[in-house]
């Protein structure tokens, strides 16, 4: 018989629970992927990566990326290469796809 296990968002580090890192629910490199909740106020720098393609649903509240407002239920898609900053404007969760996972792809703006 096949059974079900939980687990609590909260014991996976930033949210991320899918990919090639531990904790992991699921080891693969072919994807990444995170639940995160960010304070109003929260600024992330502006970086970018140089293989993997990311893709972040506002599930709710609202942020802001470079000069992008997005907002509940609004996807963005950043290919790779590309700058973005984030900040949050309101409290706000976001479900976040990496693909492919790449390890150590995340480079500052200020180095590109």
């Amino acid at each position: 018989m096949k059974k079900m296990i939980t687990y609590k968002l909260q014991n996976f580090i930033k949210g991320w629970f899918v990919g090639g890192f531990e904790p992991t629910l699921f080891n693969t490199t072919d994807v990444e992927v995170a639940v995160q909740k960010f304070k109003k106020g929260y600024k992330e720098v502006s970086h970018y990566h140089k293989i993997a393609t990311e893709i972040t649903v506002i599930v709710s509240g609202k942020a802001r990326m470079n000069e992008l407002i997005i907002s509940e239920g609004e996807i963005v898609i950043i290919e790779p290469g590309t700058c973005t900053d984030f900040e949050t404007l309101e409290d706000t969760t976001t479900v976040v796809v990496k693909l492919p996972g790449v390890l150590n792809d995340k480079y500052l703006e200020e180095n590109k």
